[in-house]
């Protein structure tokens, strides 16, 4: 039972409403307020503010619902362990920055291969709400930027360094066949770009200000997929991680140019530190150590940029 309790107490934080929570843990809302009172009265103190409704944490509540979610992550993590002598099982749960997403399955497949009974809860989120859900038991695995606060406290993998291209339709001008063009001269170019509150999109308006130019940004969107089909079908133009053209057809209506000076940023895996690393973690984490997404990313991006080259040269 008291198990019981601490997933209640963990899914009222996450739902914030003891209906919907109730609703999620598959009982009554008056079985769900009852068990979270005895858990109260057990521990001698109050957890939850409520009147008629749900209003949040006590401070102390804070503090057991901290202790709730890294008892109810280590129970797991036991669960996995045990399980290793037989076959992995379990679900990954994966936060993924959206600028990562078109390639997660880089990650996924070969793990696949390896523990074919392990499955994948993939959620596309901001690197702060990524590094919260970490910190709150909610993940296992962060896809996302690496940079000295995201290291801070956290086991981290690099993966590759991200360079990021202009992307064009094709017949624009401005594709490959130019070679490389500088920050301060595409200004002039009708934009698509990621939402102004991504990181990604702070950090192409960061390049495009050293440059001392103001892109001009006819359309903004929260996908990359939405970014790509505007560049084919409304002859926009847009700034992408040159990852992303690994999952890009070549036939594909568009032409890649570097920019300089180059824009980089490095990405790897990053998980809680722990002591001993819980067992569907550590699978995934030992088959991203063996890939080498940066020769695969810096190969396509050569091709695609041969591909126009011979195109225009046709």
């Amino acid at each position: 039972m008291f198990i019981r309790q601490l997933n209640y107490l963990i899914t009222l934080a996450r739902e914030q409403h003891f209906a919907r929570a109730a609703e999620r843990c598959n009982v009554t809302q008056p079985a769900l307020s009852s068990a979270i009172r005895n858990l109260e009265t057990e521990l001698g103190l109050v957890i939850v503010r409520r009147d008629r409704r749900f209003l949040g944490f006590t401070e102390e509540g804070e503090r057991v619902l901290g202790w709730a979610r890294q008892t109810i992550a280590a129970l797991d993590h036991m669960r996995q362990d045990a399980s290793t002598a037989r076959v992995l099982t379990g679900t990954i749960r994966i936060g993924v920055i959206p600028t990562t997403i078109p390639i997660v399955g880089s990650l996924v497949a070969p793990c696949c291969e390896q523990h074919p009974m392990i499955r994948y809860s993939v959620r596309s989120l901001s690197s702060a709400a990524i590094l919260r859900q970490l910190d709150d038991y909610e993940l296992d695995i962060g896809f996302t930027y690496l940079d000295d606060d995201t290291q801070a406290g956290f086991e981290v993998l690099p993966l590759y360094r991200e360079r990021y291209v202009l992307t064009s339709p094709k017949g624009s001008g401005e594709g490959a066949c130019l070679g490389v063009r500088r920050w301060n001269a595409v200004g002039a170019l009708q934009f698509g770009l990621l939402d102004s509150s991504m990181q990604n999109r702070q950090v192409i308006n960061a390049a495009f200000r050293r440059a001392g130019v103001q892109p001009k940004v006819v359309l903004e969107a929260d996908s990359l997929l939405t970014l790509i089909s505007n560049v084919r079908h409304a002859q926009l133009h847009t700034v992408l991680p040159h990852s992303v053209l690994s999952v890009m057809d070549h036939t594909d209506q568009v032409a890649v140019t570097s920019l300089e000076p180059e824009l980089t940023r490095e990405i790897g895996l990053i998980t809680r530190d722990l002591p001993s690393r819980p067992p569907l973690v550590s699978a995934l984490w030992e088959v991203a150590k063996h890939l080498d997404l940066q020769e695969s990313f810096d190969t396509f991006l050569d091709r695609s940029q041969a591909v126009a080259r011979a195109s225009m040269n046709a």
